[in-house]
């Protein structure tokens, strides 16, 4: 059994709920628009249970981040290591004080912390996962830079190949723009992806280990459609409303299942990777 995997089945899973009063700092936040608190709960309540039918254990933070509506992406924060949590150091100036609070919750779960990032470096989780147990994959952009990835290098040492790529500038640093938000795998041997702006090298890698891409196309790109959480091999869970996705992950054998996010996910630019830090999987 080992967390550096994505894609064996969900076992435990750590989460953070929307706090009322953080979502009015939304605008800070650069979110799209006002989330409706009441219905980001109840959104939240239901993701969960979609979490617990496929047979995860759902854990639900405590520690506070005052302030902060980003908290609820708690993929961000860390990253699961076999040898416990490593706590990243967000790009995001506002996100800065996530790390400890999961550190907190994470230790009082009974993981141990492996190691932290120290600034200048600077890494978020949705530009890092795991292609197989030996193998991370790391975006560099505005999140994640060169010290971060140096960092985690010497952090993971010699057993880990931790392989960079640049992400492009798109719509630039204000946005956010994630290596997970182009691609996230599905099994051993599949991901979804959307590859008009995907880096060359990760593509070519991909094909050349035998893993298949599912496309994303453009329509659905910028609603999430690369960002989907493997509950299991080929199972997966997405955010409602990228039917051509679904439709072509489907092609694929991929058991899709799906949960409702207008103020949790689209709203925030978080989808079902990014409510989640998965704990445990076998």
């Amino acid at each position: 059994m080992s967390i550096q995997d994505q894609v064996s089945p969900l076992l435990r899973v750590y989460v953070r709920t929307p706090v009322l009063v953080d979502m009015g700092e939304w605008e800070a936040y650069g979110w799209h628009s006002e989330p409706d608190p009441a219905r980001a709960l109840e959104e939240h309540s239901a993701f969960r249970d979609e979490l617990e039918r496929a047979g995860a254990t759902v854990q639900i933070g405590s520690a506070r981040t005052a302030g902060d509506p980003d908290a609820i992406y708690a993929y961000d924060p860390v990253l699961m290591t076999d040898a416990g949590a490593i706590m990243l150091r967000p790009g995001k100036e506002g996100r800065r004080a996530e790390p400890q609070a999961l550190a907190d919750d994470l230790t009082a779960a009974g993981v141990d912390v492996a190691g932290r990032l120290e600034a200048p470096a600077t890494a978020e989780g949705g530009d890092l996962f795991w292609l197989d147990r030996s193998t991370l994959l790391a975006g560099r952009g505005y999140r994640t830079n060169d010290d971060g990835i140096s960092q985690l290098r010497e952090l993971l040492g010699d057993t880990v190949d931790v392989i960079a790529f640049d992400l492009p500038h798109l719509r630039g640093p204000r946005a956010c723009l994630h290596l997970m938000s182009l691609v996230s795998p599905l099994d051993v041997d599949l991901v979804v992806a959307y590859l008009p702006i995907a880096p060359v090298r990760l593509v070519e890698m991909l094909r050349g280990r035998g893993i298949r891409v599912v496309g994303v196309p453009d329509e659905e790109f910028a609603s999430m459609g690369p960002n989907v959480l493997a509950l299991g091999p080929r199972i997966a869970l997405a955010l409602d409303g990228n039917p051509e996705t679904r439709r072509r992950m489907e092609a694929e054998g991929v058991d899709v299942r799906t949960y409702v996010g207008t103020e949790i996910s689209r709203k925030g630019d978080g989808g079902p990777t990014c409510l989640t830090r998965p704990l445990e999987r076998g």
